[in-house]
């Protein structure tokens, strides 16, 4: 090994790449245009020699140390002006590969796409593996893109430079983003940005704001990741017609680390996503729903926000594997006939240094503003949903999770949150917007924008807004002045009928119209009906722990109730352990209580919860026309006294026909008269009391003949034995 390193040689470049200062080192590194000609130019630190060699390692000449500090030129460029490589000989180590600084002009390639198209944002920044021809030889690599237009000068670090900022400084674009093709790199490769703000100070390490993988604590680092590695198996899914307002919608709401755990040489741990794909999908099958809902899945550093503060909008949590592991569980799904919506938070982002939080040293991403930038509540920065990149980069990162992953719909989180300047805020906290108003133009702007995005890009996609607010149109489409969401959480339903079920029987009658009226404003948006993780949380308990009475008549109510859900109009949702009358509040640090099952009354809701699921899917009039008005008729809305309710379900061409009859008092009526549409036979099809859910067992009969007796406005009539807290599906079976 020759030592060419001569003492106290300095060459004046040095000092800006030592102190990481360089924003354009195209200019300055590799193939170089000088007044003394072309030189090749190389920085490598701790070097003790460097050669240049030709592509084929045929020809090679060494360079001159023009710097002790790491910086090597030679002045013979022009030998190798069609590509070369580099051989850099260390005291105990030696590298060879191309230089990442003989790559100046192709590398820009689809940078031109960014202001085109939300969806090649994924495709273009971040690390992506890419192929560059140098002298007509195909060289793979990384291509490193970061947006950061306010830092003086970005590099990126990782497992191939020793995490030494020096090592690759990144070229700066009049755009603002910063970019560098590092060849050889593979897959699997660790990696950060390190970057310094407009004034030379040099800031935490981030993370890749679209990188694809990332670790865990303490490193948080990026991962390099093949998003074409995978193959899927999913086509016939991905071909079959969807129709979501008039097909059936069960989703079974789940935190994927609490819900079931396995005990290894650690302790308790969660399943990993493969194990989710045996064994979340198999018991969402045989329960009979119809969609997984996951809380978020998206990257995020803090167990305890359950993921509601993520700084990966890009990448599954590796908590649980890697991005292909997750396309598995997703893959396995949809084989299963199960679709899957996932939870997908921009409304704010957390302050964790690694993250998005001024990235560049700037709020590049959050509103400068305290009183728009931060949200108290959650202690957390707000997106500017006005600057066009952040817009750029938020609705890309919808598309991701549509087109990498298979996913069937999105869930958004906190849209209130987003429409009001004034959410959660006090007088003099909040800045009106330029009419005076507490509405957010930008966010509302960029809502319509993404439900306009996703659809047009995945026509069978669906989107659900949970906006707890009366804000007009949230499901309606954008050309008609709505948001464009396919769905909204009917906050209004969830909160008034478990105020009236919470209520002693005896005092119901008082708030009989909680339980009714629901059906007022239903037809104003595309309901789905949620009992979702916000109502077993934070001291409210779980839903059995919600209901009155004593050990049976808990049950009892939480059975009726269940069925009255699903035989009321909209789509429905239920979060992991309501299937079983989970007595604990959630916790995420646990699992469902699994071992309840072995009990009755905890048995008879898991088997009520299956009937119902199925007989949902089986029934077109509990489905098809949650959103037309003459899929509901209300039979007797006004027995406030005995607290009953009375109401039929119609498909949508009316040939299937159910009845609803919900008993919400441990009293039993006999000879209770309904009208009914038609002359027949009345079966009933589902009893809440039925002694295989641990029911009384009350009713002794199946069928009930309709008399020509008019009630209700009905010519004919039947008269029914109530079973106490319980509700009552019938359907005719002869006319």
């Amino acid at each position: 090994m020759t030592k060419t390193i001569a003492t106290l040689q300095t060459h004046p470049l040095v000092a800006q790449l030592e102190a990481v200062q360089v924003d354009h080192p195209f200019s300055e590194l590799g193939y170089v245009e000088t007044a003394q000609g072309p030189v090749i130019r190389a920085w490598y630190p701790h070097a003790v020699s460097v050669w240049v060699l030709s592509l084929e390692g045929q020809h090679s000449q060494q360079m001159q140390c023009v710097d002790y500090r790491g910086l090597f030129e030679l002045s013979s460029a022009q030998d190798f002006v069609d590509g070369y490589q580099l051989r850099v000989e260390y005291s105990q180590d030696t590298w060879q590969g191309i230089d990442p600084y003989a790559f100046k002009q192709n590398v820009y390639q689809g940078l031109e796409q960014l202001d085109k198209s939300p969806k090649s944002w994924y495709q273009v920044l971040g690390a992506q593996l890419m192929s560059f021809s140098l002298a007509d030889h195909p060289i793979s690599g990384v291509r490193f893109v970061v947006y950061a237009p306010n830092a003086s000068s970005v590099s990126v670090i990782g497992d191939f430079n020793f995490w030494d900022g020096r090592r690759h400084p990144m070229e700066r674009c009049l755009d603002g983003h910063w970019i560098l093709f590092v060849p050889d790199l593979k897959a699997g490769i660790r990696y950060k940005y390190e970057l310094k703000d407009r004034f030379g100070a040099q800031l935490a390490h981030k993370a890749d704001p679209v990188g694809f993988y990332a670790e865990q604590y303490p490193s948080f680092a990026s991962v390099v990741w093949d998003h074409n590695h995978y193959q899927w198996h999913d086509q016939n899914w991905q071909d079959r017609e969807v129709d979501s307002l008039h097909q059936p919608m069960s989703i079974y709401e789940v935190h994927i680390g609490s819900w079931k755990r396995k005990h290894n040489s650690f302790g308790w741990a969660s399943l990993s996503y493969r194990e989710l794909a045996d064994e979340l999908i198999s018991y969402v099958k045989k329960m009979g729903y119809t969609h997984i809902e996951l809380m978020p899945i998206a990257e995020y550093p803090f167990d305890g926000s359950w993921g509601y503060q993520p700084v990966g909008l890009f990448a599954p949590t590796s908590r649980y594997g890697t991005p292909d592991d997750f396309k598995y569980f997703i893959d396995c799904a949809h084989q299963a006939g199960i679709a899957v919506i996932i939870d997908w938070v921009v409304a704010h982002f957390p302050a964790d240094s690694h993250g998005l939080a001024r990235f560049d040293g700037t709020p590049l991403y959050e509103y400068e503003d305290p009183r728009r930038g931060w949200h108290k509540d959650w202690n957390s920065y707000i997106y500017d949903f006005g600057r066009e990149t952040v817009r750029r980069f938020l609705i890309s990162s919808a598309l991701i999770w549509f087109d990498y992953y298979h996913v069937d719909g999105i869930r958004v989180d906190a849209v209130a949150s987003m429409l009001y300047w004034d959410y959660s805020r006090e007088e003099g906290e909040w800045i009106p917007n330029i009419n005076g108003g507490n509405e957010n133009y930008e966010a509302i702007s960029l809502l319509k924008w993404l439900n306009e995005e996703v659809y047009r890009e995945f026509p069978k996609a669906i989107t659900v807004a949970e906006e707890s607010t009366a804000f007009a149109g949230v499901s309606r489409p954008t050309y008609t002045g709505g948001l464009g969401f396919g769905f909204k959480w009917n906050m209004g339903w969830m909160h008034d009928s478990l105020e009236y079920m919470a209520q002693d029987p005896l005092f119901r009658k008082y708030h009989h119209d909680e339980i009714t009226f629901s059906m007022v404003y239903n037809y104003d948006e595309n309901f789905v009906l949620p009992l979702s993780h916000d109502e077993v949380v934070h001291g409210k308990g779980s839903l059995l722990g919600k209901m009155p009475g004593d050990e049976w008549q808990q049950v009892a109510n939480l059975r009726a109730y269940t069925a009255f859900m699903y035989a009321h109009p909209g789509k429905k949702l239920n979060f992991m352990g309501n299937e079983i009358a989970q007595v604990s509040e959630w916790n995420h640090d646990g699992s469902i209580d699994w071992d309840i099952l072995q009990y009755e009354r905890h048995h008879g809701q898991y088997l009520l919860t299956q009937r119902l699921n199925h007989l949902y899917r089986e029934q077109p009039a509990l489905y098809e026309a949650d959103y037309e008005h003459q899929g509901f008729h209300w039979i007797d809305y006004g027995d406030w006294e005995r607290s009953i309710i009375a109401f039929e379900r119609l498909s949508l061409d009316g040939s299937d026909r159910l009845l609803c009859v919900c008993n919400f008092t441990p009293s039993t009526y006999e000879n209770y008269r309904i009208g009914v549409p038609e002359a027949g036979t009345y079966q009933v099809i589902l009893n809440t009391d039925d002694q295989q859910y641990w029911g009384s067992g009350y009713l002794s009969l199946s069928c009930f003949e309709s008399q020509n007796k008019p009630w209700h406005n009905r010519a004919h009539s039947i008269s029914l034995s109530l079973p106490p807290l319980a509700c009552l599906y019938l359907k005719v079976v002869e006319v």
